[in-house]
């Protein structure tokens, strides 16, 4: 394991650097990128964001957007050129190569690069030669603030970089009102903020952009796809392919539905089910105590945070309620008393 003052001897150098987010990033996994990019710009590197997937398009303002380079059949080769060629990998908002599949293949193809690991999530598999991790950060891009001050310094952070850091930080705090928003979380805002950054449009441009049909789509799965299991304190959401497609679904259009549920009085745990090609996407929230991260290792081949986790089932949507309803099981003691 290299040591962060070992890292900053390498890039005192202008480095290729290649900076990978996790499938389908948000704005914290974005926001981070974008942020460690223009920081990397300004120092006279060569900075290049993949991902390995698209994102939301309610993304699109954040600075440095337009150089993104996502992964698809017609850019996977100089996705692969890239990546190959970096000196140096940074690995922004995730703990297991899986989390960025396919450009898990390239990453491990490059055995001369340093690979960074700067990220909050548990469970955290070995793969880098630096790691920058905290499991009680409220956001990778809480992480990135510290992390530029390390290498730099507070002048390093302009506008455009604080802007994408609050991105990560307002989101994945929920707008400031989970528990692992902190009285230093409040005063890295306080520096973005003096940085002269927009609060009021970052807000807007996330969550007050919606097309007419991820109106309709939200509204739909409310009235028609939401379901409570009162003697659990679970709410859970069914979505399938069709449901999708009648409203011309897009990446992120289903972004928070999940906490529609939880926000129902006495409701510890929900859940979305959404259909894809060929697997089941999901997504577990909870409050108190009870671990969604635990369910969805355990049951779901995923993992998260204690309170916010994600999972995949390869079946249909029919055979992955019925698996989640059989998961439910071996947590009805705890779920039935959950706080």
């Amino acid at each position: 394991m290299l040591s962060i003052e070992s890292l900053r001897q390498e890039l005192s150098v202008p480095r290729k650097i290649a900076i990978i987010p996790h499938q389908k990033p948000d704005a914290d996994a974005l926001g981070s990128s974008l942020a460690l990019w223009g920081f990397f710009k300004n120092k006279g590197h060569q900075p290049t964001v993949v991902s390995p997937t698209d994102y939301p398009d309610f993304l699109f303002w954040m600075p440095g957007n337009s150089e993104v380079l996502v992964c698809s059949d017609k850019t996977k080769e100089a996705c692969a050129k890239v990546i190959s060629e970096a000196a140096i990998i940074f690995c922004l908002d995730f703990n297991d190569l899986k989390r960025c599949e396919p450009l898990d293949t390239f990453i491990n193809d490059n055995t001369s690069a340093i690979k960074v690991m700067i990220d909050h999530h548990q469970d955290k598999k070995d793969f880098a030669d630096v790691e920058y991790c905290r499991v009680t950060a409220a956001a990778t891009a809480e992480l990135i603030y510290e992390f530029i001050g390390l290498l730099g310094n507070e002048a390093d952070i302009t506008t455009d970089i604080a802007s994408c850091i609050y991105a990560g930080i307002m989101t994945d705090t929920g707008s400031f009102k989970y528990p692992a928003t902190t009285a230093a979380i409040h005063r890295i805002v306080a520096n973005l903020l003096e940085k002269g950054i927009d609060h009021t449009a970052i807000h807007r441009n996330i969550y007050d952009t919606s097309t007419l049909d991820r109106l309709k789509l939200k509204g739909f799965a409310l009235s028609e796809r939401l379901k409570v299991i009162p003697e659990l304190n679970t709410a859970y959401f069914v979505l399938s392919k069709a449901d999708l497609g009648r409203f011309r679904h897009q990446t992120g259009d289903t972004e928070g539905l999940v906490n529609y549920g939880l926000s129902i009085k006495g409701i510890k745990l929900a859940v979305i089910l959404k259909e894809d090609e060929g697997f089941v996407k999901m997504s577990l929230r909870s409050v108190g105590n009870f671990s969604v991260n635990e369910v969805a290792r355990t049951h779901f081949n995923g993992g998260g945070h204690i309170n916010a986790a994600g999972g995949r089932l390869n079946m249909s949507i029919q055979e992955a309620e019925a698996a989640f309803l059989e998961a439910l099981k071996n947590y009805a003691n705890v779920l039935a008393t959950a706080s």
